[in-house]
């Protein structure tokens, strides 16, 4: 099964900031449960003058709890509870054009819902405005226009890519959540065991979708706060702004004890 979800809207900071913001984004206030940022790779291709990065994020993330729910303990296993993610992001800017292309994607329990999150980030194009000899032009001067698309596709059930797999074999997982109920429970054993897989995948990437429209309000309010941050004083009012957040996160010391 799969699911997509679409939004659009628009930054009043222009390109230039926008794209340096994206990348200066952890920590913020909105982004407390990012741990670590590494660059795994970043290269500038002289040619077509654009630069290329990928990173890998750690979170503090867990299964939402709705999902957990739904999971049989042979699944979850005892790992669901660490509370730590990665997620791998790559991106593509071209200054001269003025566009920027993202995208995010999870590493952890992608057999259970696999996100994929795709954003472009554009210099608004000018267009004419009641002139039809196109000499009196509009430009929307200091804004980013945003266009996110994400992609849940939940592959609970159907057991891995294994060459003719029978029907019945797939559905053994989902016999599983009525075993997995107490005994006393009969009427929410009585639900699970009439389930069929394709219902357990839209309900998990249902879930998926709602916190990810939750997460990309947070996202918006984050790189805001990035923004507002480099309009009034520049790349040395951002790292101190990184300095602030990360205190608050993990005290004077940072996540790591002074030796």
């Amino acid at each position: 099964m799969v699911k997509f979800y679409e939004s659009s809207f628009s930054y009043d900071y222009p390109f230039p900031a926008v794209s340096l913001a994206y990348f200066l984004r952890y920590p913020n206030p909105y982004a407390k449960h990012v741990l670590s940022t590494d660059v795994i790779d970043r290269h500038f291709d002289p040619d077509s003058q654009r630069l290329y990065t990928t990173r890998l994020h750690l979170k503090r993330s867990k299964l939402p709890p709705a999902v957990l729910k739904l999971l049989p303990k042979g699944i979850i296993g005892s790992n669901h509870d660490t509370g730590q993610s990665y997620i791998l992001e790559r991106s593509t800017v071209d200054v001269r054009e003025g566009w920027m292309t993202t995208e995010t994607k999870n590493l952890e329990w992608t057999g259970i819902l696999s996100v994929i999150e795709k954003q472009s980030y554009r210099r608004p194009t000018q267009f004419p405005l009641g002139d039809l000899s196109g000499e009196k032009t509009y430009t929307k001067h200091g804004t980013t226009d945003v266009t996110t698309s994400t992609t849940f596709v939940s592959r609970f059930g159907q057991g891995g890519p294994r060459p003719g797999r029978k029907k019945a074999e797939v559905d053994t997982s989902i016999k599983d959540f009525a075993a997995d109920v107490p005994d006393d429970d009969t009427a929410k054993k009585g639900v699970f065991a009439s389930w069929s897989t394709s219902s357990l995948q839209r309900t998990i990437e249902a879930i998926g979708m709602r916190r990810t429209r939750e997460a990309l309000l947070k996202s918006k309010d984050g790189m805001n706060v990035v923004l507002g941050r480099l309009r009034s004083g520049g790349l040395v009012e951002v790292l101190e702004g990184m300095r602030r957040d990360r205190e608050a996160m993990y005290g004077p010391d940072g996540p790591w004890k002074r030796v």
